[in-house]
């Protein structure tokens, strides 16, 4: 769905720079064309024009909808990549009209002036339903709201569970009871936290494959919509640059980084409850990790490429404690603001709590193509800036001619913020003088592509949503794998009552962990810098 989507995008932009009637008439028919060649896009189930389409955001009233469910729902209609004839449904214990829905979303809804008359016509097509989480009868409402909509009985309906764990259970319960689609199909979209460990993961499992269909199921992680993630497939598999190289035999180690400036901020809490690892790690980096090392996968179908990540993943052993750096944030004295403040300062969270707020974690892929290769996970808050990325560090060159002056090569694949791909390679310093420096091949994409707006990561996934295509969503066997690596470790750390490492706010975090990917076979120079001007 990926292709159709950026094709609408480029389509939206060029209609914005050039606002003729001719133009909009030709972006029309190419659009017209686009849309009703869309099933070839997606394995042959994307969504028709002739049957409605209900939207049903379980949650309306709680922080995901208002700040990125409705959001995208409005961006998505706003370029028309959504079926002609949708409706949207707000369902959640809070009574309220769909006006004061409205008051809650609008500050984040990101709304031009020119999009105005657009935007009116967007919510006269929402409706909000109050009712509670546990009553059939108020379920039995929502679909007697629903069947208002539904032509023909032929409508197909659509779920996302922004919801709490704590009423999970009884929702899909009901929905399942009373709420599916007659004749048309029934879509559930999940949100984490898939569970807490291998153990409440399969309850979980097991409890949805009850009730639902796994192609019914659309587990959602939002970095596998992100442009530089979707990226890697074609990276890894469409250059003959890389793919002969992405082995052992020239690859040192691999790091996958995800870096926050801030800290909790207040929500603890809730932090508290998961921790940096089931937050982060887990999912996001654990995700990445396996389509940078699955093998080629036989096609471009979702269940192939599915099939290769839980392959690689079942290569990994479960991490243990010597696999590890675990570190907690303290205030930095000489900071502004929050940066005075450590995690135990947050008063939302509970006293004495020895949660990570920074993990680094060593893993080890055991098949023939990684075999001793390190893939270095790190995840933290409270860092000392914005990152997420993935750098593929090469062996040193071998025979060096240069007294030791060069430096690893290393592709760097920058998931955030501005997403870009370079190549880190040493050349000869201009000038008189035989020198050597580090630069770059870059490819940023706020250069390379100016002027194109690429697509929130959950407009991607949602659009899969309505499209069917699954590639970028988890399969239960996939979670399985996922936390039976790390499942032992989460246990050790709560059972042993591990004392994380402190370290200040807006630092690298703890040094332990940079001695750590040393000893890991990752070299880190500190002497590159990228240049500011392509962020």
């Amino acid at each position: 769905m990926s292709n159709v989507s950026q094709k609408l995008t480029l389509l939206n932009q060029m209609h914005k720079s050039s606002p003729s009637l001719n133009t909009q008439r030709t972006l029309d028919l190419i659009r017209d064309d686009l849309t009703s060649n869309i099933m070839a896009d997606t394995e042959g189930t994307c969504w028709d024009s002739q049957n409605p389409h209900l939207f049903t955001v379980m949650g309306a009233s709680g922080d995901l909808a208002k700040k990125k469910i409705y959001p995208t729902l409005w961006w998505l209609y706003r370029d028309g990549l959504l079926p002609p004839n949708t409706t949207f449904f707000g369902y959640a214990r809070t009574k309220m009209t769909v006006n004061e829905l409205r008051e809650r979303c609008d500050p984040h809804m990101k709304v031009k002036n020119e999009e105005k008359e657009r935007y009116e016509l967007f919510w006269k097509i929402n409706y909000y339903v109050a009712g509670s989480y546990t009553e059939r009868r108020d379920f039995e409402l929502l679909n007697k709201e629903l069947s208002n909509f539904d032509n023909l009985s032929r409508a197909n309906r659509l779920f996302y569970l922004a919801l709490p764990p704590s009423v999970f259970d009884t929702v899909t319960v009901h929905i399942r009871n009373t709420c599916m689609a007659n004749k048309g199909w029934t879509r559930v979209i999940v949100e984490k936290p898939f569970g807490k460990d291998s153990a409440s993961s399969k309850v979980l499992s097991d409890h949805l494959s009850s009730l639902f269909a796994e192609d019914q199921l659309y587990r959602i992680d939002h970095y596998l919509g992100k442009e530089m993630v979707q990226n890697l497939m074609t990276i890894r598999f469409g250059n003959q640059l890389f793919n002969p190289t992405w082995n052992r035999q020239n690859i040192a180690s691999i790091m996958i980084t995800f870096k926050e400036p801030f800290g909790t901020q207040g929500r603890g809490g809730y932090f508290d409850e998961f921790g940096i690892i089931r937050d982060v790690m887990q999912n996001h980096l654990l995700q990445i990790l396996s389509l940078v090392a699955m093998e080629k996968p036989a096609s471009v179908h979702p269940d192939d490429i599915r099939n290769e990540k839980v392959k690689v993943l079942k290569c990994i052993q479960p991490i243990t404690l010597n696999d590890v750096v675990l570190g907690q944030y303290i205030g930095n004295p000489e900071g502004e603001g929050d940066e005075k403040f450590g995690y135990l300062d947050d008063k939302t969270v509970p006293e004495g709590s020895n949660t990570p707020t920074f993990a680094m974690a060593v893993m080890r892929i055991n098949n023939e193509r990684w075999d001793g290769v390190n893939f270095i996970l790190k995840c933290g808050k409270a860092l000392n800036e914005r990152k997420a990325e993935v750098r593929i560090q090469y062996h040193d060159v071998a025979g060096d001619i240069f007294g030791g002056k060069t430096k690893r090569n290393e592709l760097v694949i920058r998931v955030q913020p501005g997403e870009a791909l370079y190549i880190k390679m040493m050349t000869k310093t201009p000038g008189i003088t035989f020198d050597m420096e580090e630069t770059e091949l870059d490819l940023t994409y706020q250069h390379r592509y100016q002027g194109v707006v690429l697509p929130d990561a959950y407009e991607r996934l949602i659009l899969d949503v309505f499209c069917g295509s699954q590639m970028h969503f988890v399969r239960s066997d996939e979670l399985s794998e996922a936390w039976r690596i790390f499942t032992p470790l989460l246990h050790t750390i709560e059972r042993e009552k591990i004392e994380p490492i402190k370290y200040v706010y807006g630092s690298r975090g703890p040094i332990e962990a940079d001695n750590k990917s040393d000893a890991a076979n990752f070299k880190f120079y500190g002497s590159y810098k990228w240049h500011k001007s392509h962020f």
